[in-house]
């Protein structure tokens, strides 16, 4: 069977494959190869300038043509790594004898071409590669498809920042709120989520077998080979790799960042999970309608409706992303002794793990921007539940001294249908001041909402 978008096992790489066109060329095994190549030709350059009289500092002609090879890295090269990998049968020494390859007819760089890979354990290479994949994939994909999320979040609870709803704590009728709050809520908790993410640190180490530089020491004893790892790895690209520098490691590097950054993602899908929900709700409330789109099916046997569908794809998605993204956490920091091979395969899901979280995030900005008010549910909703009046009536008793303000209004509202006449009739009763009875009078259920329109306009 041919692999295509119908025949693929996964769905990111079948039904959803246009949709994450941009991730693929990073989370995928080719980003991987992409990553590698770059990570041991930034190696071999760094080497060429540490001064060693064996390993000269190479031209400028031979620099832009290293550079080249990872600037202009094609699904050709990619294929000619794998082709090689079926003889070597390890991945790292494939990306090695590749890009030895490539220094045919090039003297001094064939010359040169045992300094490939110098004194590197594939894991120097890996983790490296690993960190670069997981920079490009949050700068350039995750978070820019999170702030278009926030965005356009921002944008709604300013723009209904002074429409009242009814809240409903535990499912029933409670004080007001607006539409514009409720959304303003999920941005604040947005801003501080996305902040944990961009703040990771992504780690690396290029330190050896065991992470003490072992080989590095026999060749150049005298040597301050820690710190021209350090120098490598946290120089911006292309003279270095841009990453933060991991001083202490086994084989492996700790993982301990992929855990935090990793569990960091997956707080902010729990956080969007439960906006999909809310929204549906609401949307089952009719709060809110939905554009329609010509053309679209919502049952293949009730022609009425209109599903949620966007919110639905966003909460299943997340909850995959979730999964994911959980045991990555858990599993990663764990490894046997100096090295075990189980982060190995693990690893290889970054994408996937990221990709159910980029494919929700576009369908939740989908839902968004197919939201419609309805401004006759909000407000008939409000009219029929007087009760939550209940609330402010036997604050205001409370504050002039009236005893049994709580059991008062209980008697009167608790499980019963409230007609404004009833807290009217109960207001005019009260012993209180004619401007705080005025001002009580004057309340409604659409006029009771509190700072609500001014904090949603502040976020």
């Amino acid at each position: 069977m041919t692999l295509t978008a119908l025949t693929a096992l996964s769905p990111l790489d079948g039904r959803y494959l246009r949709k994450l066109s941009a991730l693929r060329p990073i989370g995928s095994e080719f980003g991987y190869m992409h990553k590698r190549v770059q990570v041991e030709i930034t190696w071999f350059i760094a080497l060429s300038n540490a001064g060693f009289a064996e390993f000269p500092a190479l031209s400028d002609a031979d620099r832009e043509f290293l550079l080249g090879l990872v600037r202009d890295f094609s699904e050709a090269d990619a294929q000619a790594i794998k082709d090689i990998e079926k003889t070597t049968n390890h991945d790292v020494k494939a990306v090695e004898y590749w890009i030895k390859a490539q220094f045919k007819d090039r003297p001094a760089l064939e010359k040169a071409s045992e300094f490939v890979h110098f004194a590197c354990t594939s894991e120097d290479i890996n983790n490296t590669s690993h960190a670069l994949q997981l920079q490009a994939a949050r700068d350039t994909v995750l978070v820019p498809d999170l702030q278009a999320v926030v965005t356009r979040l921002r944008a709604l609870a300013h723009q209904f920042a002074g429409v009242s709803m009814l809240s409903r704590t535990h499912g029933q009728t409670a004080s007001p709120s607006t539409v514009g709050k409720e959304i303003a809520n999920v941005v604040a908790r947005l801003d501080i989520a996305l902040g944990h993410i961009q703040r990771v640190p992504l780690r690396a180490k290029m330190n050896g077998a065991v992470g003490n530089y072992n080989a590095h020491l026999a060749a150049w004893p005298e040597f301050d080979w820690e710190a021209f790892s350090r120098k490598v790895i946290e120089t911006p690209a292309p003279e270095g790799l841009g990453l933060t520098f991991q001083p202490y490691s086994i084989q492996i590097e700790p993982h301990d960042y992929m855990a935090e950054l990793f569990d960091a993602v997956a707080r902010t899908n729990t956080i969007l999970i439960d906006l999909s929900r809310d929204i549906w709700g609401y949307i089952s409330l009719g709060y809110f309608k939905q554009k329609l789109k010509e053309g679209e099916i919502g049952s293949s046997t009730m022609p009425h409706k209109v599903n949620p569908i966007d919110f639905e794809n966003a909460e299943g998605n997340l909850g995959l992303s979730n999964a994911l993204l959980r045991h990555l956490s858990e599993k990663l920091p764990i490894s046997r002794w100096q090295r075990d091979l189980t982060d190995s395969t693990v690893l290889r899901n970054l994408g996937v793990a990221l990709g159910y979280a980029v494919l929700a995030y576009q369908s939740l900005l989908t839902g968004l921007n197919k939201l419609e008010l309805n401004a006759e549910n909000l407000s008939d909703d409000l009219d029929n539940a007087w009760e939550v009046l209940a609330e402010p009536i036997q604050t205001v008793m409370r504050r002039y001294g009236i005893t049994g303000a709580y059991e008062a209004l209980k008697a009167v509202t608790r499980g019963k249908t409230v007609q404004a006449a009833d807290l009217r009739q109960l207001i005019e009763g009260l012993e209180i001041p004619a401007d705080a009875k005025a001002q009580l009078l004057a309340l409604t259920p659409a006029s009771y909402i509190g700072k609500a329109e001014e904090l949603a306009r502040r976020i």
